[in-house]
């Protein structure tokens, strides 16, 4: 839905407000008319109901005003005497509806004196869980979230396991588009596998469904910095769907909305308006050979060949080089399939019981139709890769057979315009097209773990509105194959140069916080 859409809907919601509780404004002291102004009528209502005026804020933040409605409506029931669960389960239910037969149908009378204290134990215990999953929701969606490494692609810096604190408003927190969702719940129920939110999954029908209409325009707060090369960056997935997400084809369509789309963490390696080229599996951008910071470590597959009577062992390749990924063939061979760096390579080329050490790069001019921009046009594998440009704000590109592969998608999807062909004619939005003119930077995401990650290489640019935020702390982390925790991980940051560890500190806090929120308090006396 367009603001326009949005403002007309919030003056919708103005005037049922004030069809519902202008009787209960004049009841309690106030003028009529004080119930038909927005914003200030809230203002007003929250005086009325003796809370905080600042909760004013909350009614307008997307996912917090939909725990916030419920509680001003059972408020608004509780100032007039309507004070039993049966009110407040009504008030719910109604969707804030019992007001009017409050205001119309009884004779309410305004409670100046009652109890801010709910009633009962039980709706003591519902208003402290309504506010602590409020100051969550906001902490999660502007502030940190929690974030777990499902996969290798970055191995060596982040490792699979590892639990991160992602911050949201270094790049700037983005607002959520989905406004019907379940709080500090991304994209599926945990345990019953069904969506948090709602949204219409069907192409054909997205567009003209009701609830779909429901979802914000992309809005964004002013960030701390901007993404730098080689930041490594946490973004929704754009080729996610509910339907396949491992099918990458540039004429497939999207169903998630871009909010709910399954989260990744990758290294930016192109920042908007950089050409970039692999060449044999190592990056240039702007034609020089990229230099990656110190805590990078890129990754490839090398075969390594065992002399004859010769073998090495599980245990002295992790303990030795560093081998987390990879083993030997399932033959009489001798040989291995390993995944290490340059230098663990060369260390291993250096053992006595090695014949050699080969990278398995795929050669220059191998088509894999798996890589972007899936045209035969282009004969690219994940080795041998461009140049491209990566698509910057403001810039326009000239838009012919030759081009259009690379900025299909954009111009469809991301920026959301109508793109038909008419023979060799380009029509964008009706209109006969030679260029285009970009609305937002782009982004090229790629994994440390070079040929074992499934990154931009297949689905290729990363819009800034699919940018969620960056990692910056390890505060917990489990390796699963030998089920023991990672304790020098614990609590060490994230970072370009050198992580460094508050294990101590990260012990202390948590400490604290259990004491503070379970331990018995004691009671005061008067």
């Amino acid at each position: 839905m367009s603001f326009t859409g949005w403002f007309i809907l919030f003056l919708i919601i103005q005037l049922i407000h004030f069809l519902g509780t202008w009787k209960l404004y004049v009841k309690a002291g106030r003028k009529a008319w004080e119930a038909a102004v927005p914003v200030y009528n809230a203002i007003v209502l929250l005086g009325i109901m003796k809370r905080p005026k600042w909760w004013v804020i909350l009614l307008f933040i997307p996912t917090v005003n939909l725990i916030m409605f419920p509680v001003i409506w059972i408020e608004t029931c509780r100032s007039f005497g309507f004070k039993s669960t049966k009110d407040s389960i009504l008030a719910i239910v109604t969707l804030g509806f019992y007001i009017f037969y409050i205001s119309y149908f009884n004779e309410p009378q305004y409670d100046q004196k009652r109890a801010l204290k709910a009633p009962t134990t039980a709706g003591e215990w519902v208003s402290s869980i309504a506010f602590a999953i409020i100051a969550a929701t906001i902490v999660h969606n502007y502030f940190i979230r929690p974030y777990v490494i499902p996969s290798s692609s970055l191995e060596k810096t982040l490792l699979v396991g590892d639990y991160l604190f992602v911050s949201k408003f270094h790049y700037g927190s983005r607002v959520p588009m989905t406004t019907v969702s379940l709080p500090m719940i991304h994209d599926s129920i945990p345990g019953l596998g069904t969506k948090s939110y709602l949204f219409s999954d069907d192409y054909e029908n997205r567009k003209n469904s009701l609830i779909n209409k429901l979802q914000l325009p992309y809005m964004r707060l002013p960030g701390l910095k901007k993404i730098k090369r080689n930041d490594i960056v946490v973004f929704g997935q754009p080729a996610d769907t509910l339907r396949n997400m491992n099918i990458l084809t540039s004429d497939r369509n999207y169903y998630k909305p871009v909010d709910k789309k399954t989260n990744l963490v990758k290294r930016c390696v192109g920042i908007a308006g950089d050409s970039l080229e692999i060449k044999d599996g190592y990056i240039y951008i702007n034609g020089k050979r990229t230099v990656l910071p110190k805590s990078a470590k890129p990754q490839w597959n090398f075969i390594a060949y065992t002399k004859t009577g010769e073998n090495l062992s599980n245990a002295e390749l992790r303990n030795r080089y560093n081998v987390r990924e990879g083993g030997k063939f399932n033959d009489d061979s001798g040989r291995f399939f390993l995944t290490l760096t340059d230098n663990e390579a060369e260390a291993l080329r250096k053992n006595p019981k090695v014949e050699k050490v080969e990278k398995t790069n795929r050669p220059k001019g191998f088509y894999d139709p798996g890589i972007f921009p899936h045209n035969p046009k282009y004969a690219w594998s994940g080795d041998n890769f461009g140049p491209i440009y990566i698509p910057k704000k403001g810039a326009t590109v000239e838009l012919n057979a030759e081009t259009i592969p690379f900025y299909k998608r954009i111009i469809q999807e991301y920026e959301r315009n109508e793109l038909t062909f008419f023979g060799d004619d380009i029509y964008i939005n009706g209109k006969k097209a030679n260029s285009y003119t970009f609305k937002q930077d782009y982004y090229w995401m790629m994994g440390d773990n070079r040929q074992n990650s499934l990154d931009a290489r297949a689905w290729g640019y990363v819009p800034f509105d699919h940018v969620i935020g960056t990692p910056v702390m390890v505060w917990f982390s489990y390796d699963k194959d030998t089920r023991k925790v990672r304790w020098d991980r614990m609590f060490t940051t994230v970072s370009n140069g050198e992580s460094k560890s508050y294990f101590w500190f990260g012990i202390a806090a948590a400490l604290g916080i259990f004491a503070f929120v379970f331990m018995p308090k004691k009671k005061k006396t008067k």
